[in-house]
């Protein structure tokens, strides 16, 4: 059994059980072999882990298109990053808790010479990266924590907490939800507004 076979497999059973419900053993008895033929290919649940979300990035994000400023393309980047995160059923927590591996090093590597290519410093590009990045995680960690809530049927008593919280009631009412796209958006325009404050023009 080659081994892309078996992340694709996991991958497929993620979607289905949430990280939490994904097993060696759940992952065996769907592939259709014992546990020790995964083994073979993953010392331990955390290499197929690290292997899962590096499988889950191994799409480039790419770099900025011909006369693509930096704000556009970092604005672009991030809105692509969040899709690649939310196309599996807690696919941040996975990255969380994955080891990226060397082509994800790699892509980095590229992308910072292409924001150096358009003034910034190492520093300054390496910053400006990972500030959207641990931002684009963070936010979809609470979305999809939102979703597995929604689907499990928690909920509250919406009267009573409008009655008590009128406020954040009114800020959702005009601005949308705090896991929404408008949500994402506007906090992506505040981090691009500090970076562009130490930007070069």
């Amino acid at each position: 059994m080659a081994r892309d076979t078996v992340v694709r497999a996991a991958l497929e059973l993620l979607d289905e059980t949430g990280l939490e419900g994904l097993s060696v053993r759940r992952l065996a008895a769907r592939l259709g072999v014992q546990n020790p033929a995964l083994y073979w290919h993953f010392r331990n649940k955390q290499e197929l882990l690290d292997e899962m979300a590096r499988e889950l990035l191994a799409h480039d994000m790419g770099g900025p298109a011909e006369g693509e400023g930096w704000r556009a393309w970092l604005t672009r980047r991030a809105h692509r990053y969040r899709r690649t995160l939310l196309a599996h059923r807690d696919g941040a927590r996975l990255v969380a808790v994955g080891n990226p591996g060397p082509e994800v090093a790699r892509s980095f590597e590229a992308e910072l010479r292409a924001l150096t290519g358009l003034g910034f410093t190492p520093a300054r590009g390496l910053h400006a990266i990972t500030a959207i990045s641990h931002y684009t995680l963070g936010f979809v960690l609470n979305e999809q924590a939102a979703l597995d809530r929604r689907a499990s049927g928690a909920g509250f008593d919406l009267a009573a907490f409008a009655a008590e919280h009128p406020l954040t009631v009114e800020g959702v009412r005009t601005g949308g939800a705090p896991t929404s796209d408008e949500a994402f958006a506007h906090g992506l325009r505040l981090i691009l507004d500090g970076i562009a404050a130490s930007a070069p023009a």
